[in-house]
C-alpha cells in the first residue's frame, strides 16, 4: 500500500500549491483524492494493472485528470503537473505549513516578501521580527509561528500513530504468514497507542532467526541499515522512522514483549515491586533467585506481582499501577462499546456526496458491527463541487432510507 500513501502525499502537497495560488475548487479535488487514496484498502497500482486508466476513475473521488497523474507516477515515478508546481513555488510548504498560524498563502508571502523557503528561514525571520510588520501577519501571528517552531522541535522525529499503524500491521501480517514465524507483536509506544511515535518495535519467536532477519531487512521502502544481527537488526524506513526487529525464546517472550512495551516509568516501578517481594524482573524473566518463575506469557508477569494484567495503553505509571494491585483498573472502551455514528456520507445516484458508499452498503455494515443507530447526512445543494442534494433528492433519498 506504500504507492498510494506516497500519491497521497502528493495530492496533499498539490492542494497546498494550489491553495497558496488562490486556486478555487481544484484544492479541495486533490485533497479528496489523497483522502480517499490514503484510506483505500486495496493497492492503487494492482488495480491499476487490472483495469487500466477506467479502473482508477472509478474510484471515488478521482476524476480524469487526477486519474491521469496516478498512471504518469505509476509509469515513471513522478508527476509532472507537481515537478512544475514546486518549481513555481520552492519552499517546503509541507513543512511549513504544519506551524500555527501558517498555511499555503501565507507561506507564500513569506517566500515573496523575505525569501522563506524552510523551518530554518520561518525562524530566522520570525525571531528577527520581520514578519510582524507585513499585512495580514502581525505580532500575533508571529507569537503563534514561534511557538509552533518550538513544538515542531520538541515533537522532531516523532510520527502520528494514524501514519504508522497500518504499515506495522500489514508487516506484522506478512511475517505472521511465514512458517519461521511462531508468535510475533508490535511492541513500545507503538503498542501503547501514543498520539505519536517515535521508532516501531516488532518481537518475534523463531527456529529460524535468519531467514527472519533476511527479510526483514529486505522489506520494502528501506533506505538503511542501521544493523544486523542473529537476535536483533534495525533499519531506516524512506519514510523517516525507524524500525526494529528483536528473535525471542518463547521461554522468555512474555517478559520480552511486556519489557520493550514500556513505558520506561511502568516498567520502572514494575521492577522495585519485583524486589520488595524479593524477585528479579528483566526483559528475560521474573526470577525468584536463579529460578524463572514467569516469563513464557506476559500476563504471568502482572500475576506474579500480584497485580491484575495492564492494558498496554495504560502503561505510563499514571496511577494504573495502584489500580492494578487493588483490582480495580478502568475498563478501556473498545470498538464493541460504540453503538452508532451520527455523521456519515454516501455515494447517491452515482454521485460522491462525500461517501464512497451505497445506503445499502453502510447500511449492511453497520449491522455487521452491531451498530443499534446510523446517522446519514448530506451537503447542501450550495455545495456543488460535493454534488449536494436539493430539496427533491433529499426527499427522495428518505424515501431510500426508510426501505
Amino acid at each position: 500500500m506504500q504507492v498510494n500513501k506516497e500519491l497521497a502525499k502528493i495530492f496533499f502537497e498539490i492542494a497546498d500549491f494550489l491553495k497558496a495560488e488562490n486556486v478555487s475548487f481544484k484544492p479541495f479535488a486533490y485533497r479528496k483524492a489523497g483522502i480517499t487514496l490514503q484510506n483505500l484498502k486495496e493497492d492503487v497500482k494492482e488495480i491499476y494493472e487490472k483495469g487500466g486508466i477506467k479502473a482508477l476513475e472509478d474510484i471515488p473521488g478521482v476524476g480524469e485528470s487526477i486519474a491521469l497523474k496516478i498512471e504518469e507516477y505509476l509509469k515513471t515515478g513522478r508527476i509532472k503537473y507537481y515537478d512544475e508546481l514546486k518549481k513555481k513555488l520552492p519552499c517546503n510548504l509541507e513543512e511549513l505549513v504544519q506551524i500555527e498560524g501558517m498555511g499555503p498563502r501565507k507561506a507564500k508571502i513569506l517566500y515573496e516578501k523575505l525569501g522563506v523557503r524552510n523551518l530554518k528561514d520561518l525562524e530566522k525571520a520570525a525571531r528577527a521580527h520581520k514578519i510582524a510588520p507585513i499585512f495580514g501577519f502581525g505580532e500575533k501571528t508571529e507569537k503563534n509561528i514561534l511557538e509552533g517552531l518550538e513544538f515542531v522541535k520538541r515533537s522532531k522525529g516523532r510520527f502520528l500513530l494514524g501514519e504508522i499503524l497500518p504499515w506495522a500491521q500489514e508487516v506484522k501480517e506478512k511475517f505472521s504468514k511465514m512458517k519461521e514465524v511462531e508468535k510475533i507483536d508490535i511492541a513500545g509506544s507503538l503498542r501503547r497507542r501514543k498520539e505519536t511515535i517515535g521508532d516501531v518495535d516488532f518481537l518475534v519467536v523463531s527456529r529460524d532467526p535468519e531467514k527472519i532477519m533476511e527479510r526483514f531487512v529486505s522489506l520494502p521502502g528501506v533506505v538503511k541499515i542501521w544493523g544486523r544481527g542473529p537476535t536483533k537488526s534495525s533499519v531506516r524506513l524512506k519514510q523517516g522512522f525507524d524500525v526494529d526487529l528483536r528473535v525471542l525464546p518463547r521461554s522468555s517472550y512474555g517478559a520480552g514483549l511486556q519489557y520493550f512495551t514500556g513505558s520506561k516509568e511502568h516498567n520502572i516501578v514494575l521492577r522495585k515491586i519485583a524486589i520488595s517481594k524479593k524477585m528479579k524482573l528483566s526483559e528475560y524473566g521474573l526470577f525468584q533467585g536463579n529460578k524463572m518463575i514467569a516469563g513464557r506469557e506476559e500476563k504471568e508477569i502482572y500475576e506474579k506481582l500480584g497485580m491484575d494484567w495492564v492494558p498496554p495503553e495504560l502503561r505510563e505509571n499514571r496511577g494504573e499501577i495502584e489500580r492494578a494491585l487493588s483490582h480495580k483498573l478502568p475498563q478501556i472502551i473498545n470498538y464493541n462499546d460504540i453503538r452508532g455514528d451520527l455523521h456519515c456520507h454516501i455515494k447517491w445516484q452515482g454521485k460522491w456526496d462525500g461517501g464512497a458508499n451505497t445506503i445499502e452498503q453502510m447500511a449492511e455494515r453497520a449491522q455487521e458491527m452491531g451498530y443499534e443507530y446510523l446517522g446519514i447526512a448530506s451537503h447542501t445543494k450550495f455545495l456543488k463541487i460535493e454534488h449536494g442534494l436539493n430539496e427533491k433528492q433529499l426527499e427522495q433519498r428518505k424515501k431510500k432510507k426508510k426501505k
